[in-house]
């Protein structure tokens, strides 16, 4: 029994096995499948997934463009005060090129006087305006004619497109000029497909028999030899991927690819890879994209590139550090002739042209244009002016365009007059070399508009901005505050109300301040348009004290310094800190009658489709009377004749007749001045950052640059024409009393209408000067020019 049952269990085991070998083959097809169904629905989602994030993330993609700032516009007419020298450097600034023919925007040559030009075409606020050729003679300083070459019309006015003078980069750095692809040069689209991929408007985003041709080469190279990615993989790499070289990448690349194409268009496609693509490095700066790349190695926009540049451009995908055509030229030309040869082939030019322009040297300008804004100073009183408008985030990404009111012919006039006169300042006071530091600001009277700034002595330094962050003491630059706080009083002051100019105490905080004059002198009884011109601290500090350090404090805010002060007597003698635009912008105020406007940097702010977002128009408001700082800027327009500013040259003096006032602090730490002519206002402060004596005044350091640049601008004579309730009249010079016009020495003096004096003195009748310590005395002899030389000026005016 025991046998026959395991025989049994034999047969039944042996046949439950056949039944289980006959099934096998069958499961495991049904576990393979299933398993198969499994992976591709896995590697459907993995792709759809990619698919996805690649159209989300295109979609979505938003491209930060720097914000760009341009000078004004060089407008060029017949008569405009211009030498042949300060064109040419306009024209550097510009990046326009020297040319024996002018065949292209942006070349100019030049024979003699003769200047023939081929302006580029730019999008003003006010419309476009196209290129065009021009031609200008130069003769005595002056352009003579202007004329429009192809049409041969004279011109009354032509205007240049406007220096690019800045921008504010994106924190990663990137520098792109966005070029629509509408807007692209034909001829660069087909170099980049016959170059790239010949095939992009007939592919999905991929061509695998492409793919597998380059990776049968490499594998036989034993290296990467040869690429097989089309333009939208390497969008796809550029964009998202990173650079690893890896199969799972080669999917990731593929089906983002064929996402991109099937959600968007080819031309949306070819646009984002003409402006992502990599193509230069310039510092910290990356070069993208073929509209800013045009720029940075010829100084021309795309349109203006010929097939050459075009093919250099071109051939520099490859590998744009391989090719770079300053650092590796011989490489550059071999490539960019292997290109001209490929565009003649596909019949992109014709093959002449192509051998010609084989022959032609690499044309890139030999230093690309900086990233770094050659006024580092003026670009950040712009950038500040804009982040009370702008969060800094859109300054670095929204691509504005932003119009400012630098005037280069100015700026360089500006950094000039600096390097020369302080290198001669230091050389002839036998001061160490480069021990001094600058700060000056240059404005437009009418527009109250600045148009030159420097923040130290080193044109392009971006280092402390003394213009707008150093505040120092500012002397006697203070004075004219205090004159003018008593001359808004008629009743009480006028140009020749006699001010004491003898010892003062003055007791403040427990101790006794005696203030004394820079010649250490006393000069009794004085009138007070001596007192200014003349700088008398005594005067001064006494007028102040009388009529109060809080109106005087008044006056100071209206004219449009903002802030408290120390109410200290040492105040009015400028022992207040302020900085060199502040002090420009009080002095400006003054320049324009007493109408007060904020001074800007910034005429208009575009979007970079060309969208208006805001103008800066001139707001103008009357803060003090105008009458009172009429009589005032007749006064200071004697410091520069016969005051503390007459180490001015005389000939700039009779020619521009300037107001202004120098400023000196203890122990000769700083030297200021600060004047305006008819249409500018400048302001300089000379001193050290360490706070230690420079052992300049105002008239030995500051005057001298300040007088320079009003030497190499073309800048004009100071008219002041008298406000209605302003009227001139004969006054006696000794007694300040009326007196017949036809009396010997009898002066002309205006007077605010009702503050004349009632009292007439005939003629020949003249009472003896006072003095402060002896009322009965004689008149004393004048230290410095006296007080003749200032009637003769007042006879000379009036």
């Amino acid at each position: 029994m025991m046998n026959r049952s395991q025989g049994l269990k034999k047969k039944r085991t042996s046949r439950t096995a056949k039944k289980i070998k006959k099934k096998s083959p069958r499961l495991r097809r049904h576990l393979f499948l299933t398993a198969g169904v499994l992976i591709a629905l896995l590697l459907i989602g993995y792709i759809g997934r990619l698919g996805w994030e690649a159209r989300e993330r295109f979609g979505s993609k938003k491209w930060e463009l720097p914000a760009r700032v341009y000078a004004r516009p060089l407008e060029l007419y017949p008569g405009l005060a211009m030498n042949e020298a300060s064109l040419m450097k306009e024209l550097s600034l510009l990046s326009y090129r020297p040319a024996d023919r002018i065949a292209v925007p942006g070349s100019f040559s030049r024979k003699g006087g003769r200047v023939t030009l081929y302006s580029r075409p730019f999008a003003f606020p006010d419309g476009h305006e196209p290129s065009k050729k021009i031609r200008l003679t130069i003769a005595n300083g002056r352009i003579r004619s202007l004329s429009d070459i192809e049409t041969g019309e004279q011109l009354s006015i032509a205007r240049l497109d406007p220096a690019l003078i800045g921008s504010f980069y994106p924190t990663h750095h990137q520098d792109r000029l966005w070029v629509r692809f509408s807007e692209a040069p034909p001829l660069l689209i087909q170099t980049i497909m016959a170059v790239e991929d010949r095939d992009f408007y007939e592919h999905y985003g991929i061509k695998p028999l492409s793919i597998l041709r380059a990776l049968k080469a490499n594998i036989m190279a034993g290296k990467t030899v040869q690429g097989g990615s089309t333009l939208t993989q390497q969008l796809v790499k550029n964009l998202f991927l990173s650079r690893e070289k890896s199969l799972r990448r080669k999917i990731e690349e593929a089906a983002m690819a064929l996402s991109l194409e099937f959600f968007y268009t080819k031309d949306q496609i070819f646009e984002a890879y003409i402006n992502e693509v990599y193509l230069a490095q310039d510092g910290n700066r990356a070069i993208h994209g073929f509209g800013m790349a045009s720029r940075f190695y010829f100084g021309r926009s795309l349109e203006d590139l010929g097939a050459g540049e075009t093919a250099l451009l071109v051939g520099m995908l490859k590998g744009p550090s391989v090719y770079d055509p300053r650092k590796n030229p011989d490489r550059a030309l071999a490539r960019r002739n292997q290109v001209l040869k490929m565009m003649a082939r596909q019949k992109l030019i014709r093959p002449g042209e192509a051998n010609l322009a084989m022959k032609t040297r690499l044309d890139i300008l030999a230093r690309p244009p900086s990233g770094n804004s050659p006024f580092p100073a003026f670009m950040e009183l712009v950038k500040r002016q804009l982040l009370l408008e702008y969060e800094e985030k859109d300054l670095r990404s929204e691509g504005l365009r932003i119009f400012s009111t630098l005037d280069p012919q100015v700026q360089m006039a500006l950094e000039a007059s600096v390097t020369t006169e302080l290198n001669a300042i230091e050389s002839g006071r036998g001061l160490p070399k480069n021990s001094l530091e600058i700060a000056a600001v240059v404005t437009s009277t009418s527009a109250n508009e600045v148009v030159a700034m420097m923040g130290g002595r080193l044109p392009g330094d971006p280092g402390f901005n003394r213009v707008l962050d150093a505040r120092r003491p500012i002397g006697s630059l203070v004075k004219p505050v205090i004159y003018l706080s008593a001359l808004m009083r008629p009743q009480h002051y006028t140009l020749v109300t006699p001010l004491n100019d003898g010892p003062v105490e003055i007791k403040a905080a427990g101790s006794v301040w005696s203030p004394k004059n820079y010649d250490r002198r006393h000069h009794g009884i004085v009138p007070l348009y001596e007192a200014l011109a003349q700088s008398y601290n005594v005067a001064a500090v006494r007028l102040g004290m009388d009529i109060g350090l809080a109106t005087v404090f008044d006056t100071l805010n209206r004219l449009g310094v903002e802030g408290d002060f120390p109410a200290y007597p040492s105040a009015l003698l400028g022992a207040l800190e302020m900085s060199p635009i502040e002090v420009t912008q009080m002095y400006q105020t003054l320049a324009s009658g007493g109408f007060y406007s904020p001074i800007q940097s910034i005429q208009a702010v575009y979007r970079s489709d060309g969208e208006l977002l805001q103008r800066y128009p001139l707001t103008v408001r009357e803060n003090i009377d105008p009458g009172a700082v009429y009589l005032l800027n007749t006064a200071l327009q004697a410091v520069a004749t016969d005051g503390t500013a007459r180490s001015l040259d005389q000939g700039l003096v009779r020619r521009l007749t300037p107001a202004g006032k120098t400023g000196t602090t203890n122990d000769m730490r700083d030297s200021w001045f600060a004047g305006f002519t008819g249409d500018r206002v400048a302001a300089v402060w000379i001193g050290r950052d360490d706070n230690t004596p420079c052992g300049l005044s105002g008239a030995t350091g500051a005057l001298r640059v300040w007088g320079k640049i009003m030497s190499r601008i073309a800048a004009a004579p100071l008219t002041l024409t008298p406000p209605e309730n302003v009227a001139a009249i004969a006054v006696d010079p000794v007694t300040g009393m009326r007196a017949e016009p036809a009396c010997p020495g009898a002066v002309s003096v205006p007077f605010i209408r009702g503050s004349e004096p009632r009292e007439t003195v005939a003629c020949r009748q003249r009472i003896p000067k006072r003095t402060a310590e002896s009322p009965a005395a004689p008149p004393q002899r004048r230290s410095r020019s006296g007080p003749d030389n200032l009637l003769n000026w007042f006879k000379e005016l009036f």
